[in-house]
């Protein structure tokens, strides 16, 4: 059953990422680590963002990334900072494996 009224707006419109970081030393790993939690918290902050999940998986060098953001502004914001961040400075190397799906919008 799909939502109806304003969760259905809301939910019409929402951006999810999920994927995974993929680390190939202990090194990478350890810059994980190191600056992902400011990470964390400066996205959760962020005007729109609904989730936002990074977890270590069974393999100590890969983790799971799953985000959602309200609509397509507030995911484009969110990919402006992290642009410019100290995270994508430190973490650029890592390889990502991400999709992005747009909520169903039928």
């Amino acid at each position: 059953m799909k939502p109806t009224g304003a969760s259905a707006t809301s939910m019409a419109n929402t951006i999810r990422l999920t994927g995974t970081l993929i680390c190939s030393s202990e090194a990478e790993r350890a810059l994980v680590r190191q600056f992902l939690p400011e990470h964390i918290r400066l996205t959760r902050q962020e005007p729109g963002c609904l989730s936002f999940e990074v977890t270590q998986s069974a393999d100590p060098l890969i983790w799971t990334v799953e985000e959602c953001f309200t609509d397509q502004a507030a995911f484009d914001a969110h990919q402006t900072r992290t642009k410019a961040s100290e995270w994508a400075r430190q973490t650029a190397a890592i390889r990502r494996d991400y999709r992005i799906i747009a909520a169903d919008r039928s």
